[in-house]
């Protein structure tokens, strides 16, 4: 990452370390029923570049929505997020993605206050390859730090900073995770932060069920490739013998608990050896392991979260339709 200028050393993972969470999550969650594997599993290179490709289509109507929304507000945005502060700024984001919608905030911050540390979080190493390589080649006066770290199970300890923290937490990642873990993230973070640093978070807003299940299940097939990416790391990193034609992928809206969820299906009864994680799984026709849950959000909902992980909610900006939103809260 010679493009990067770095301030921090990026400690990336061990392979080792990757197969042995790889291991510890198979054995929790595939020898358990209901099945479930963590959606941190998709992305490895493969997925990564499989779910850029999802924010492009055009039933994935999140990514440019959120943007439109960035776009336009980015100015207020940051203007409300260092009110009544003063000198230096940092950004601190959880899951980066490739930052191109980061972007236009750091170009805001930089003509707003000049001195700007951008500090991506993400446990995917080529993640942050990627996030810094877009920032390098856009905004190179940006200074960027970024850390490999599970941010989920292994929050990282920011370093002391003087000045004023914003972080961000947009593409309604927040929404992958459920309630408690969700609260769970921020409160995290929360502990990390200074009175009167704030948080912008992006989420997915309720709305119309074919909407919400057409996002997950694109007619290309590539929300389906990228679900079932997670098959093929374990046949390649733990040398698992999932066969691939035998699962398929189901989006379900699941209204009770306002998410769309993800699911891969058995298609027909099997037995599947993971050799490096030293299990048998045998799979019943229809039986399904549980991958992803993107919950959706109401006002009420987002400000039930804030409020739990210790956030106070100050404003809101939307698109013409309220399908997406982001939220400026204050630690207090």
């Amino acid at each position: 990452m010679s493009t990067c200028p770095l301030t921090l050393e990026l400690a990336r993972p061990s392979s080792s370390d990757q197969s042995a969470m790889l291991v510890r999550e198979v054995r929790r969650g595939l020898l358990e029923r209901p099945r479930s594997l963590s959606p941190w599993m998709f992305y490895d290179a493969r997925g990564s570049r499989l779910f850029e490709w999802i924010t492009q289509l055009p039933e994935y109507y999140l990514t440019r929505t959120e943007r439109s929304i960035l776009a336009s507000c980015c100015d207020t945005i940051i203007a409300a997020a260092c009110a009544n502060t003063s000198g230096a700024l940092r950004l601190v984001e959880l899951g980066p993605g490739n930052a191109t919608k980061t972007i236009i905030l750091l170009d805001a911050a930089a003509k707003a206050h000049g001195e700007v540390l951008y500090a991506p979080i993400d446990l995917s190493s080529d993640a942050l390859d990627a996030a810094c390589e877009t920032i390098a080649n856009s905004l190179p006066e940006i200074r960027v730090s970024p850390i490999a770290a599970n941010y989920v199970t292994n929050p990282p300890q920011l370093e002391a900073f003087d000045g004023t923290t914003l972080g961000l937490y947009i593409g309604s990642s927040i929404g992958n995770f459920a309630p408690e873990e969700a609260r769970a993230i921020l409160y995290d973070l929360r502990g990390q932060l200074q009175s009167g640093d704030a948080l912008l978070l992006g989420v997915d807003m309720v709305k119309d069920e074919p909407t919400l299940v057409a996002a997950y299940d694109d007619r290309d097939g590539i929300t389906a490739e990228f679900n079932l990416n997670m098959l093929h790391r374990l046949n390649r990193e733990l040398g698992a013998e999932f066969d691939l034609a035998s699962f398929r992928h189901r989006a379900l809206w699941n209204a009770a608990e306002s998410r769309v969820e993800m699911h891969l299906e058995s298609t027909r009864e099997q037995r599947v050896r993971i050799a490096g994680a030293e299990v048998d799984v045998r799979f019943a026709e229809g039986e399904r392991i549980h991958t992803e849950n993107s919950y959706k959000f109401t006002d009420a909902t987002i400000r039930l979260l804030l409020d739990d992980g210790g956030f106070k909610p100050e404003q809101m900006w939307t698109d013409d339709r309220g399908w997406c939103s982001v939220t400026l809260a204050r630690v207090e």
